[in-house]
This record gives C-alpha cells, sequence and structure tokens, in this order.
C-alpha cells in the first residue's frame, strides 16, 4: 500500500517527499475535499519533487459540468502530473458520472500516462452526492485508471465510520477485477492503517493525520510524515 500525503504547497511537497511519500497529492483544503490548487503552486511541487516522486492533483468536488471538468482537467495535466483526481460531487447518476468521465479521458488524449481517478464520497447521504458502491463501475465504465473514495464533509468523521470494513473491502474487489486502482481517504488515522492496508487498498490518502494539532488547514508535520511512512514500509516488510 502507498502512502499519499496531501499537500498545499512546495514547501509541504518537499518535507513529505523527504519524509517517504509516494505520492505527493496537491490539492486546496480552503474550496473542499477535492478542492483544487492554483497551477502555479502544481508546477512548484512537480519541480520541488525532481521526478522522484509521483504527483497527483485534485480539480475539484466537481459540479455535472462535464465541459468544465474536461477543460479543468486539460488544465491540470499540462502541469506534469502524474495522476488526475476528479470528485463526483455533482453527478447524481451512474450515466452523469460516466458521461463526465468520458469528457475527461478524450480531452487527456494527449496524455496518456496520467492516471484518472474518480473520487466519490463515503458520507454521500448527508452530503448529497452519489452512491460510492457504484464507483468501480464507473470507472470500468468510463476506461479510466481506478477510483477514490473519501469523504466529503471534513468534520472530523472518518471514512470508516461510514462504510464497513467489510463493504469496503467488496468494493476493492470488484475494482480490482476491473483492473482499477483504488485509493480511501478521509480524515483516516494511524490506527486506522491497518484496517485499510487489511481492505485492499492500493493507495491510502492522508491529511489531517499529518497536520500539526490534526487541523487539515494547518501546517504539515513532517515528523509525523516519516512516522507514518516508516510504519507503512515496515508493514511491507512483515507481509
Amino acid at each position: 500500500m502507498q502512502l499519499m500525503i496531501s499537500v498545499i504547497n512546495a514547501e509541504e511537497a518537499k518535507d513529505a517527499a523527504e519524509a517517504g511519500a509516494n505520492i505527493l497529492d496537491v490539492k486546496n483544503p480552503i474550496e473542499g475535499s477535492l478542492g483544487a490548487q492554483f497551477p502555479r503552486v502544481i508546477k512548484q511541487v512537480k519541480k520541488s519533487s525532481a521526478g522522484l516522486v509521483k504527483v497527483s492533483a485534485a480539480i475539484g468536488d466537481m459540479p455535472n459540468l462535464p465541459g468544465t471538468a474536461a477543460l479543468a482537467a486539460l488544465g491540470a495535466a499540462s502541469c506534469g502530473i502524474d495522476y488526475l483526481k476528479v470528485g463526483l460531487f455533482g453527478s447524481y447518476t451512474q450515466a452523469q458520472a460516466i458521461y463526465l468521465l468520458n469528457e475527461i479521458r478524450l480531452a487527456l488524449c494527449d496524455y496518456p500516462t496520467i492516471a484518472i481517478i474518480a473520487g466519490g464520497y463515503a458520507d454521500a447521504e448527508r452530503a448529497g452526492t452519489l452512491n460510492p458502491i457504484w464507483l468501480p463501475n464507473i470507472a470500468a465504465s468510463s476506461g479510466i485508471a481506478g477510483c477514490l473514495i473519501d469523504t466529503a464533509i471534513k468534520d472530523g468523521h472518518t471514512l470508516l465510520e461510514f462504510i464497513s470494513p467489510v463493504d469496503l473491502h467488496t468494493l476493492v474487489t470488484e475494482a480490482h477485477a476491473s483492473g482499477l486502482l483504488v485509493g480511501l481517504a478521509g480524515a483516516l488515522r494511524e490506527q486506522d492503517l491497518p484496517v485499510i492496508r487489511q481492505i485492499g487498498a492500493d493507495v491510502a490518502g492522508i491529511r489531517s493525520a499529518v497536520c500539526r494539532d490534526r487541523n487539515r488547514n494547518g501546517p504539515l508535520d513532517s515528523d509525523q510524515v516519516r512516522r507514518l511512512c516508516k510504519i507503512n514500509a515496515l508493514s511491507h516488510q512483515l507481509a
């Protein structure tokens, strides 16, 4: 399992990379769960990674506007990213989500190495978004690389409070059967990582657990990043 550490600027990216992060996830927490960061910041993070750590960027908790999503995706792709995440916030049916993701895929036809990831929300019922259980089918039908389940409302409630490990394992198994990557995130704590690993996720997304006082809008704590990365690496060795 890889650790994807969310960063908001090049300084945090440098610290996270040096601490052992597998993926640098550029986002803007002020603009939401999968808030889009400015292109200049994404480029700075990419430059600071020196090609040694893969870079992911979110393009927002996207409304059901396929044209807007495709154009935003093309802009993010031009920044040199490895993964592009789009939050399916305003798509209420599978058909809407598939159409939006297809347009993103077509927009990125000149960037075949970028993995497009569909983001859904574990707290879909309270956030009013589509059922995250649909994500494997949506991603597979769109011809994209994978899916991510996060939480939409950032109030301290974790992913595992909304979807049980058993149901998450079923979702991951279905996604893997279609050749998809699966990331899990959503206020994950250190003690949640063994569960996420057992579920079978390819990537665990972390922000609040590596920020000072667990405040996702606060500064990154590089010592905590290093601690979680060491624990994750040790788990790999013992597996």
